[in-house]
């Protein structure tokens, strides 16, 4: 036992591995150790910020600790503290989480071997990087008062572009995963004809889902008369669907690319189905002419309070849960060559999985492994020779998750009047975010059907 906590020490103030104390838990590998932690850290502050958008906490917070008051005056936040609260307050935060991935960006430029210097930091030292970022979120808070007004207005900007960016990423990589997802199972069926099957039953399964969902929300989010915006918006999305469906068979597509075909579309179509019910659900209500009838909006028992609770916090568990997943796969060796951003790894031969998301060992042949044991939790440092991933480009892509969230918590562009109560409500700004974001989608995966017949003389790993 004093040999885990003396390598738990080491991890703090150190660059040991991180490692559990239970001996039971499976081997951990350093290079993934490191990344939870610095997803800890980042799920950490995006829980300061979903609480610092509660009106209910903030009142809370104000009756039950007597010093409250005296922290507003100290940082000028207000007669009311209304600095400390709300979207000022969740700026100031992520300005102070952004900054702290910028300058690890920085600092991690071209580390290509993790035995130097900047590999230690990278790896290590836990405890002193969150004292930075603390200092860093904290020291937002002081910024003069005459400047306060320019910050906030210019941070915004910065979010906004950064937050397109970064959902411009999460998007590619769902085109990633639909091609690589049915190149994977194609590959299985020269071995096995039973592949042929499930690539079927799968493409039907999810043609299936998103016919039905067109289904649905043309009766629940429209009406005989009126409704004239749903109705074109499901049109339209139902009618791009249709056509990159078209487009991934078309015979020429096919002879540029023979690992094409109706799962990948199928994939695109539910993600667009479920992007545009996120975004007419988050509608705000349209009235009738009479102006007490809700028309386009489907009507559900309000006084439901619990169950209107639990979708809001499932649905914020859900779009945090993808973020953090964004911002995590897209560093893995394969996603940072798919996204063109550094050198493309040399193809391999396609071994067919079920789960084919999770990839085989990538150190078992080319990186030497070197375990330790120190009492608690085998790690398994994987990066002797080399770097498994770019820790510049993983610093950046959590530099544009932390915008992204900044923008999410704060209703983008309804930023005056948001809470995180009203998260999956009525809102203008999430409503169209949303929905353009479904045409990018289908924009993106429609370039890399036809980019090859574009531009015939270059070459597209797909």
């Amino acid at each position: 036992m004093s040999r885990c906590c003396l390598a738990q020490f080491s991890c703090c103030c150190g660059s040991a591995a991180c490692s559990l104390c239970c001996s039971c838990c499976p081997k951990l590998k350093q290079s993934t150790g490191t990344r939870f932690m610095y997803a800890l850290f980042f799920i950490l502050v995006t829980v300061i910020c979903c609480v610092m958008m509660s009106p209910t906490v903030a009142k809370e917070v104000e009756t039950h600790i007597p010093f409250y008051k005296d922290i507003c005056t100290t940082i000028h936040a207000g007669p009311k503290c209304e600095k400390l609260v709300g979207y000022s307050a969740v700026y100031r935060v992520c300005f102070g989480m952004a900054c702290f991935f910028f300058v690890f960006w920085l600092l991690t430029i071209n580390v290509k071997t993790s035995k130097s210097c900047r590999a230690y930091i990278h790896n290590g030292f836990w405890f002193f990087k969150f004292a930075v970022l603390f200092a860093m979120c904290s020291g937002a808070f002081f910024i003069p008062e005459k400047a306060q007004d320019i910050f906030l207005q210019v941070w915004h900007y910065v979010g906004a572009a950064g937050g397109f960016l970064f959902l411009l990423i999460q998007l590619m990589l769902l085109v990633e995963f639909a091609h690589k997802w049915n190149k994977n199972w194609n590959a299985g069926t020269a071995q096995n004809k039973l592949w042929y099957a499930a690539l079927a039953f799968v493409t039907l399964t999810l043609y299936s889902i998103a016919v039905g969902a067109l289904i649905l929300l043309a009766v629940f989010y429209t009406a005989p008369e009126g409704c004239t915006l749903n109705k074109i918006l499901l049109g339209v999305n139902g009618g791009l669907c249709l056509l990159v469906s078209l487009v991934a068979i078309t015979s020429r597509v096919q002879n540029q690319q023979p690992n094409s075909g109706l799962l990948q579309s199928g994939i695109i179509s539910c993600y667009v189905m479920y992007l545009t019910f996120s975004s007419l659900a988050g509608k705000p209500e349209e009235k009738g002419l009479t102006g007490n009838t809700t028309i386009c909006v489907p009507y559900f028992n309000q006084s439901l309070d619990s169950e209107n609770r639990l979708v809001i916090v499932l649905g914020t568990v859900l779009l945090f849960a993808c973020i953090l997943y964004s911002c995590l796969t897209s560093t893995t060796r394969a996603n940072y060559a798919a996204l063109r951003v550094g050198t493309v790894v040399s193809p391999e031969t396609e071994v067919a999985r079920c789960c084919f998301c999770c990839e085989p060992d990538e150190n078992g042949t080319d990186m030497e492994v070197h375990k330790e044991a120190r009492g608690g939790q085998e790690v398994i440092y994987d990066e002797t020779r080399g770097t498994v991933y770019s820790y510049a480009f993983f610093h950046f892509v959590f530099f544009l998750g932390s915008l992204y969230v900044m923008m999410t918590v704060t209703s983008w562009f309804d930023y005056h009047h948001a809470e995180i109560e009203k998260l999956f409500r009525g809102n203008w700004s999430a409503f169209w975010i949303k929905m353009a974001s479904s045409w990018v989608c289908i924009g993106l995966y429609l370039w890399t059907l036809l980019a090859p017949l574009c531009c015939p003389t270059r070459s597209f790993s797909v």
